[in-house]
């Protein structure tokens, strides 16, 4: 625990949240991009996170909106610089999470040369389920991980098949910059990805382990100042 703060609840008070792009071959392909000769990765405000209970928003901007199933990982203890060899000592546990994607909107930056965070950082575009204590998962690289819309299977993945391990996301990641207690890292989404509309339902798991499920809905648009 960070002080009071249970590592159960994560989402209440973790600061980082470290997406790993591309990092499962069949997506990439999907996607139209190469391999990644090292890891790609951006960052979403905690705001983004979202549980149970509350609705996936569209936001206002975004015609399309995709859904990306990935195996979270949360740190446990301070991961300053560290070898791959020692690097699952600083893991608490896991979480199922969603990469929800602004797909239309990514596009648009990637053309533009700008960042993602239009795209990937918008509030709710973190759905997590339930903390699963590192002990329930003897080895997170043997897991099958799986997304339904409207009770249609569209991802169904093995965490076998990340191109970059567990062990060596976190030592790459936090060579560049210091990984905190209560940071959660999204590991990278096998194929299937696509869109969801308002209200459709999300349902997701680990098999045999946890699983959520959300409902999207459709944000508004805010209204402009007076004198705007």
């Amino acid at each position: 625990m960070a002080g009071s703060k249970p590592l159960s609840r994560f989402w209440e008070w973790g600061r980082n949240i470290v997406c790993v792009g591309r990092n499962y071959a069949e997506h990439a392909k999907e996607m139209g991009s190469a391999l990644p000769a090292e890891p790609l990765f951006f960052l979403k405000p905690s705001s983004a996170y979202v549980r149970e209970g509350s609705p996936i928003v569209r936001p206002y901007y975004c015609r399309n909106l995709h859904h990306e199933v990935e195996l979270g990982v949360l740190i446990g203890r301070r991961a300053q610089a560290v070898p791959q060899d020692a690097a699952m000592e600083h893991v608490a546990g896991y979480a199922l999470c969603l990469d929800m994607t602004a797909r239309d909107t990514q596009e648009q930056c990637k053309k533009k040369g700008l960042p993602w965070t239009l795209a990937k950082g918008f509030g709710s575009s973190c759905p997590v389920s339930e903390f699963v204590p590192k002990e329930k998962i003897p080895d997170p690289h043997k897991l099958q991980i799986w997304l339904k819309v409207n009770g249609k299977l569209r991802q169904e993945g093995d965490t076998s098949s990340m191109i970059f391990s567990i062990p060596y996301l976190i030592s790459y990641i936090s060579h560049i910059f210091t990984l905190e207690e209560g940071d959660l890292i999204l590991t990278g989404s096998p194929k299937g990805v696509g869109p969801v509309e308002a209200n459709d339902e999300i349902e997701a798991g680990i098999r045999d382990v946890v699983t959520m499920r959300f409902k999207v809905v459709q944000g508004t648009e805010p209204r402009s100042p007076k004198g705007v």
